[in-house]
């Protein structure tokens, strides 16, 4: 049975040394998470964080063998985290932030899941390849730059339900299948049932059907359900523009909160298809000649309780607000190694599918990577970055957006002219012509650009070089290299009678 919510806030502290690495662990907000525990019969506490690539891991322990103590650090073994520690020196801690928990829906006995940090007990300190560590660095860092105290995330998290998926990688074979019922190619299947009701979205046309041809309306409904009960405030629920596609709004927040959230919204759309018999995906395009999936971010910068993006400027942006874009269009080469973080992500970068792979900005435009969203009033004005995508960290995505925009702002980077144009309209010999800058189109091109462009990144010691130099080394050798050896099917047509 699905339990009940718990509304929480999200703390932001930097620790520095042990006995800030102590003081993390808030008394009163220890005790207040034990009284929880208890109010809600709680037997389970299961304490998570996320490596590089992004992905969940947890650790559980029985609610009776932890006390506030614990909140000071559990141990773990971190050489057998991808890409993290050697195994001399394995013995790592997470610190359980303990105003950032929920009960899980789906376990048999009541868990509450707890979000936690790493701490490097070599160096004494947050630990440099934790993602969710390096967040709280770059908004510290914004801090110290007097631009903003608070950075808002509002990320738009796109997903695939499909039926069931088929892979197989072997020496003489590389092949997948995906299938799901309202797919174009099953228009002429016969059933068990010995019927094919038709009433399928098609190609590209998947974006506001009412049922039938949306079949998924009860599974988003139910989706939506559960991520309320996690503490994740929804809005706007639909199908999206690809078969088997759909988008679920959730409500923007801090860095750290937007990023959590993205966490939870992946840990729950995957457990609801998963105990439906279906499989949920992220992944950015698994279908081939439709619509991809995206993580289009909204952001914006306040101080001292105002909007730092509003002013009189271009669609009533400020002059930091420009900045900021200026940053991030210069540094979007570099950025996407973060923002686009897999192979599979410059596949939907491409001409044709909606993919905002062109390098400007524009008004209300959704074939630009910027966009500037109408909006009524000056606390809602921010800025859309339509090119990341769901297959990213978002603790390390969010933050190299933060990174290079302050580096706008700083350097009072000119974003350019807005173009208000069709850009899906434009050949590539057009784009070209025209000098405009595109996003990488491999993620081996996109992690070079960030090697050759990264003191951005660096700044306060945000990204440190050798973070930086350990993500170069797993994304070459868990995804570059081998997605670049293997054949691909279109070669042996393109290919095989040469």
């Amino acid at each position: 049975m699905l339990k009940c919510p718990h509304q929480f806030t999200f703390s932001i502290r930097q620790s520095s040394s042990h006995s800030r690495r102590k003081d993390m662990a808030d008394q009163s907000k220890v005790k207040e998470f034990f009284r929880f525990c208890q109010e809600n019969e709680v037997e389970f506490v299961d304490f998570r964080f996320t490596d590089i690539k992004g992905v969940w891991h947890h650790v559980s322990y029985s609610m009776a063998s932890i006390d506030e103590e614990s909140f000071n650090g559990l141990p773990f073994d971190g050489s057998s985290i991808p890409a993290w520690q050697p195994i001399n020196r394995s013995d790592m801690q997470l610190i359980p932030d303990p105003v950032s928990y929920f009960l899980d829906p789906f376990t048999a006995d009541t868990t509450v899941v707890v979000f936690c940090d790493v701490w490097d007990i070599y160096k004494n300190q947050p630990y440099e390849k934790c993602p969710r560590s390096i967040a709280k660095k770059a908004l510290k860092y914004l801090e110290s730059t007097g631009l903003g105290d608070v950075a808002y995330f509002g990320p738009e998290n796109e997903f695939f339900v499909f039926d069931s998926i088929k892979i197989q990688d072997s020496i003489n074979c590389q092949s997948y299948e995906v299938d799901v019922e309202e797919g174009t190619w099953n228009s002429n299947r016969a059933y068990e049932n010995g019927y094919n009701l038709g009433h399928r979205p098609g190609t590209k046309g998947g974006y506001f059907p009412v049922a039938p041809v949306d079949s998924m309306v009860d599974i988003r409904a139910e989706m939506v359900k559960v991520l309320n009960q996690v503490g994740l405030e929804t809005f706007v629920v639909h199908h999206e523009v690809a078969q088997g596609q759909g988008e679920i709004g959730v409500r923007f927040g801090d860095l750290i909160k937007a990023a959590d959230n993205v966490q939870k919204l992946k840990y729950v759309v995957k457990m609801v298809a998963h105990m439906n018999g279906k499989t949920a995906t992220f992944m950015p395009k698994p279908l081939y000649g439709d619509n991809g999936s995206g993580m289009h971010t909204h952001i914006s910068i306040w101080n001292k309780g105002e909007n730092t993006f509003a002013g009189d400027a271009y669609q009533g942006l400020s002059e930091t607000a420009l900045h900021f874009v200026g940053g991030v269009l210069n540094h979007a080469k570099s950025a996407a190694a973060f923002t686009n973080a897999s192979t599979n992500s410059y596949k939907r970068l491409i001409p044709g599918f909606e993919a905002p792979s062109i390098l400007t900005y524009s008004a209300q435009n959704r074939s630009a990577s910027v966009r500037i969203p109408y909006v009524q009033g000056a606390k809602a004005k921010r800025v859309e970055f339509r090119f990341p995508d769901s297959s990213a960290n978002p603790y390390l995505a969010f933050s190299a957006l933060l990174m290079a925009g302050i580096d706008g702002i700083q350097t009072k980077a000119n974003p350019g002219e807005p173009m208000e144009m069709d850009l899906f309209e434009l050949s590539l010999d057009e784009i070209r012509e025209k000098g405009i800058k595109q996003m990488p189109h491999t993620l081996r091109s996109a992690v070079e650009n960030m090697l050759a462009d990264k003191d951005y990144l660096k700044k306060g010691d945000v990204f440190s070089e050798d973070f930086l130099q350990t993500y170069k080394a797993y994304k070459f050798e868990t995804e570059i290299w081998p997605w670049e050896a293997r054949p691909h099917p279109f070669e042996f047509i393109s290919t095989y009678s040469c």
